[in-house]
């Protein structure tokens, strides 16, 4: 039976595109399923900041009433003027192990994007950074994280088959918290830490909960670090005080603050942040990716009661003026003890452009491995 495409248009077409990822993952120990109350928010104008400055249209790919593939089409209108580019993304793209459905969805994306003018496609890529990005090109028998994609061993050969290449890779560690047989050179941030504490006049500053956070809108500073951080990033658009909010809506009710560490001066600025939380992957997992009626109680108790022996490490940064000063050393120093005393094993670290050396040399005295690497693909149109 011939492969269609239909264009998302309705409730029931968004609530099938959500859920094709957990069909098709169910059965793998690995994957980590979309958390779909916040996958139906990400796709909706209302709810989501990104499409102030976003264009997007989503499509199945059907065999008779059979959902068989799914994909984002994506402008980032703010990334293309930053970068002076003319792309069009395609992202959250699934399909069974068929190259007449892997096609369909690919040819619909560029067709989408030549008609909108466009004369590059790159992907897989969300609205912003902060969705899941890259293709996972090695590692696939690696557990994967809440805000990053697993996909089978089959869609690279798939994109390659297409005539797609590769435009950047994405490198991710398995970083192992110091304790027997694993300390490597650890003692060298908290060298580092005293020096730099003592030098720039800088601390630490920690935060009680979530509320205190938001009480105090420490939020807008700890993103303007990212921003300011991230800036010259491949593909990254500067995120608005709409997106912040959202993302802060998302994540700050998962966050234990004992693992949230920021880097103030003297006078108070907040210059480097490091966001980290237990892994909640085994969580969504057991709540198949679905909050309501009973998921919640999966993700409540590992954050509550019975944590992972793994943690996230969200977003790390520092402010580029305050790079190569040894600032990111006062983070390590607060956040290893703290691991430590919570009893986590290992850390796994969000993905990093393989281009950014600064960001991955970071890691150089602990004790870690690259264990997982994912790819952004291009496509003249």
């Amino acid at each position: 039976m011939a492969v269609t495409i239909k264009k998302v248009e309705t409730k029931a077409d968004l609530k099938k595109f959500a859920r094709l990822n957990y069909q098709l993952y169910k059965d793998c120990e690995y994957a980590v399923p979309d958390l779909l109350e916040d996958l139906l928010d990400t796709f909706n104008p209302k709810k989501n900041a990104a499409y102030d400055f976003c264009e997007a249209e989503l499509f199945l790919a059907l065999r008779g009433d059979e959902v068989v593939g799914r994909v984002a089409c994506i402008i980032n209108h703010k990334a293309n003027k930053r970068w002076e580019t003319n792309n069009a993304r395609f992202g959250w793209i699934d399909f069974i192990d068929d190259p007449e459905v892997s096609e369909a969805l690919i040819s619909t994306a560029e067709e989408w994007g030549r008609q909108k003018g466009c004369d590059k496609l790159v992907g897989p890529l969300g609205f912003t950074d902060m969705d899941p990005e890259g293709m996972l090109i090695d590692g696939f028998d690696q557990l994967s994280t809440m805000s990053t994609i697993y996909n089978f061993p089959y869609y690279p050969e798939h994109m390659e088959r297409l005539g797609l290449t590769h435009e950047i890779d994405w490198v991710e560690r398995k970083v192992m918290v110091p304790h027997a047989g694993h300390e490597a050179h650890q003692d060298k941030y908290f060298r580092v830490a005293e020096l730099v504490k003592k030098r720039y006049k800088l601390h630490i500053h920690k935060f009680k909960n979530a509320r205190e956070i938001l009480k105090g809108q420490y939020q807008y500073p700890i993103f303007d670090v990212v921003n300011r951080a991230y800036a010259n990033l491949f593909g990254y658009s500067e995120m608005s005080k709409k997106q912040i909010d959202r993302y802060s809506e998302m994540y700050l009710r998962f966050l234990d603050t004992r693992m949230v560490s920021v880097v103030e001066t003297e006078e108070g600025e907040i210059i480097a942040m490091g966001i980290t939380m237990g892994s909640l992957s085994h969580a969504i997992q057991k709540a198949k990716g679905r909050l309501f009626p009973f998921g919640w109680w999966h993700l409540l108790k590992a954050m509550k009661f019975k944590h992972s022996k793994i943690i996230d490490m969200l977003l790390v940064g520092v402010v580029p003026e305050w790079q190569n000063r040894g600032v990111n050393a006062l983070l390590f120093a607060d956040l290893i003890p703290t691991f430590m005393e919570m009893g986590f094993e290992s850390a796994e670290t969000h993905p990093q452009l393989e281009t950014n050396h600064q960001s991955q040399d970071q890691w150089a005295y602990l004790d870690c491995t690259i264990h997982k690497r994912r790819r952004c693909y291009q496509k003249a149109l």
